[in-house]
């Protein structure tokens, strides 16, 4: 058994929703640290009950007093699964978003200082009120915000930043990940599809998003262009949660011949709206298409992505490992997660120690830098 660091009060609460990303994480720190990752652990140990009536809670086996105690949770983890009369049922982000409540009151006042690692933050798609509906998002948030002893919430490109209104006493924190697949993305990519690049946002609500990705890559060796996508809905039905999508009206240059389309987004859901957006770039004359996005949930399956890429309509799907894809998915070969632990890992770190997180916010620099270095290797 791992043994708990006592030359520091660091602590890590990783409940089953989030254990890959948290080993890596505790891997990483261990390394800052100069300790043996087999001996050690940041990781405190907890069990996680659930009741066949439904009802669960958290136990903690070992002391969290006085330690500046950083949980992590993955609200949309639908592989936990736990048994309830006699059914097996998968957790929900309901279940999950209560087991993480249930785990800081267990810690019952004695940490020094809670944080919260919500990579996805529980509804985040709920946070504005179109009409009689509740701001779920930021009500959570102001409850997390009214626990003892509870210091800062960190999540990763929320869908709207807006919500952090809703807390008045703790740090809201909002990292993005553009650095972390850029790297990956650019390393992959060859020259020849690196020099001729569009960025697409698939509607108005990614355009700041992709506005990003296109001033990450201002270097006078890439000719960059912008586009966006229009949604049309049908506001007369609801169907799945949402007004169906009608079209999607493309706007920006029609000459695309021969251009690399990197289209981004927070997230993909099922993937039909990128489906769209990919057959009417290649209408254009889009050579290759890469989707980045934060988060793939997959929620229809993979089938219909397989499809278009063994069609040749898209070439990759850049994304994360901050929230749960099965282990079948990993092996697609035009999928690629890029592991954000190490980033994660630095956070932490920087925060216990009172030290700057500024150039984690706002290094936009760097995929520059990974360009220039690349086309200065090829020539000489």
């Amino acid at each position: 058994m791992k043994k708990q660091v006592l030359e520091d009060n660091l602590r890590l609460m990783v409940f089953q929703s989030a254990s890959d990303l948290g080993n890596k994480i505790d891997a990483h720190l261990l390394e800052m640290y100069g300790l043996n990752k087999d001996e050690y652990t940041f990781i405190v140990p907890i069990r996680e009950v659930f009741f066949e009536d439904g009802h669960l809670k958290v136990e903690i086996n070992d002391t969290v007093r006085g330690k500046d105690l950083y949980t992590l949770t993955d609200v949309c983890n639908y592989s936990v699964e736990y048994k309830m009369r006699g059914f097996i049922n998968h957790a929900s982000p309901n279940d999950l978003i209560m087991q993480l409540k249930d785990g800081i009151g267990a810690c019952n006042c004695h940490a020094k200082h809670i944080n919260v690692i919500m990579p996805t933050l529980y509804s985040s798609r709920q946070h504005r009120r179109n009409t009689r509906e509740n701001l779920t998002c930021g009500m959570v948030l102001r409850e997390i915000d009214s626990f003892s002893r509870i210091k800062s919430v960190i999540t990763f490109d929320a869908h709207d930043q807006g919500v952090e209104h809703s807390v008045h006493n703790m740090e809201f924190n909002n990292f993005f990940v553009t650095n972390t697949i850029l790297e990956q993305f650019i390393n992959d990519l060859s020259m020849n599809r690196l020099k001729k690049l569009v960025f697409v946002a698939p509607d108005n609500g990614a355009t700041g998003r992709r506005n990003v990705y296109l001033n990450s890559f201002n270097s006078p060796r890439i000719n960059r262009k912008a586009g966006s996508f229009v949604k049309q809905r049908d506001y007369n039905n609801f169907v799945d949660g949402k007004y169906p999508v009608i079209s999607h009206d493309y706007c920006g240059n029609n000459d695309l011949e021969g251009y690399t389309a990197v289209v981004t987004d927070d997230m993909v859901s099922s993937g039909g709206s990128m489906f769209d957006v990919i057959d009417e770039l290649k209408k254009h004359g889009v050579k290759y298409i890469y989707l980045i996005v934060t988060y793939a949930y997959f929620t229809k399956g993979i089938e219909e992505f397989e499809k278009y890429y063994e069609d040749k309509k898209f070439d990759g799907l850049y994304t994360t490992n901050l929230t749960y894809i099965p282990e079948e998915f990993r092996k697609c070969k035009w999928l690629h997660i890029c592991d954000c632990s190490k980033l994660i890992a630095d956070i932490i770190y920087n925060m216990h120690h009172d030290l700057s997180i500024e150039h984690i916010l706002r290094d936009k620099s760097y995929p520059v830098k990974l360009v220039e270095e690349k086309f200065n290797r090829s020539s000489e």
